[in-house]
């Protein structure tokens, strides 16, 4: 039996991270070890910190690696390979900071915050690949301090059609006092973050993201949807409005994603979204990428100043309701009934009768 690699220790700004198993193998189709993907996180260092700094954070965990047929752990199934982490880990140093956040349920949790590099070093040597912020800071947990949009293409379509639409998200954002900063997904999406005074709630910001994604749906009717229901949103660009309920998070800026490649969530210039492609960027090529054009997302970081007011997209959505009749949409299946919300059923299934609809569940 081969004898195990001894642990190694880097140094991150001053602080001692040891790496266990450092020659593990994180990505075979790359080659890329767990120290290849801890010595990434720190060449990135500003920015990965900018993204995570003083946000409760869910760890995605994959300790073994991304290799084939992994899977990832879920609500129904948690036999998987990889898992996500909502409370901080067991034995954790004493610079790890955190913050407490209630989720739906109304349970609460105790979540990673960064304050420092090292803990993100730290995170990774746990096997943590891709990070998951809320979009609220430690200071308070009720008020988002980002609006996040996600284009997310649906079958039929890839990054090039999320890439058509990003131009009219910018320009339709500028309508409203707003400006945004996209990024690569990492996969086949584009996230446009806007930074927002943390004045409002969770459920208003969600709602001012409805009426963004109606109105954005409205002028490009072919191209965009808001249709909840994977069934009704066709070959199309969705705008999901739910990463803005509470407890629903997308990956950060740079973090890495776990495919073949091990591409990485990669901030772009508004003028560089038509000409790129997600393959474009991974754990080889960013920290190069970082050392040329620095961090692209810092405007986004915690108590970062020049934050925008939605106050022009909630009046939009008052417009909405008044107008056209335009009610709220449906929340994620493990939230509780929400005040206003209209059924959460699949049309396919309430056009059935009941007897029916019974008979398949």
């Amino acid at each position: 039996m081969p004898s195990k690699t001894p642990a190694t220790e880097i140094d991150v700004r001053g602080r001692t991270v040891r790496v266990s198993s450092p020659d593990r193998v994180y990505f075979p189709a790359r080659g890329l070890t767990k120290l290849d993907v801890v010595q990434y996180f720190v060449q990135v260092g500003d920015g990965i910190l900018g993204a995570l700094l003083d946000r409760p954070t869910t760890l995605e965990r994959w300790p073994k690696g991304v290799f084939e047929g992994a899977r990832l752990a879920t609500r129904a199934d948690s036999s998987g390979d990889a898992f996500y982490q909502k409370r901080v880990p067991a034995g954790a140093p004493d610079y790890v900071r955190t913050a407490r956040i209630a989720f739906p349920s109304g349970r609460t949790a105790d979540e990673v915050a960064p304050g420092e590099l090292a803990v993100v070093a730290w995170a990774a040597n746990l096997g943590t690949l891709t990070f998951h912020p809320w979009p609220v800071t430690s200071r308070d947990v009720e008020r988002p301090d980002q609006l996040r949009i996600d284009l997310d293409p649906q079958p039929g379509t890839d990054f090039s059609d999320a890439a058509r639409v990003a131009p009219h998200v910018r320009e339709l954002l500028a309508e409203h006092g707003l400006e945004g900063w996209p990024k690569t997904s990492g996969g086949r999406g584009i996230h446009v973050f806007v930074p927002i005074e943390p004045r409002w709630t969770f459920v208003e910001a969600r709602r001012a993201t409805i009426a963004f994604g109606r109105e954005l749906e409205r002028r490009l009717p072919g191209e965009v949807t808001m249709k909840w229901w994977k069934e009704e949103r066709g070959a199309k660009i969705f705008v999901d409005y739910n990463q803005m309920a509470r407890d629903r998070t997308i990956a950060s800026a740079y973090s890495v994603r776990t495919n073949a490649r091990a591409t990485v969530s990669a901030p772009l210039t508004w003028d560089e979204v038509a000409d790129v492609h997600p393959d474009d960027f991974d754990v080889t090529t960013m920290p190069a990428r970082f050392a040329a054009v620095g961090d692209l997302f810092a405007p986004l970081a915690a108590h970062a100043p020049g934050r925008f007011s939605i106050d022009s997209l909630l009046e939009l959505a008052q417009r909405q309701e008044h107008d056209e009749g335009h009610g709220d949409l449906p929340y994620p299946p493990e939230y509780p009934k929400m005040p206003g919300e209209p059924p959460r059923v699949q049309p396919s299934r309430a056009r059935k009768p009941a007897s029916e609809a019974d008979d398949e569940g």
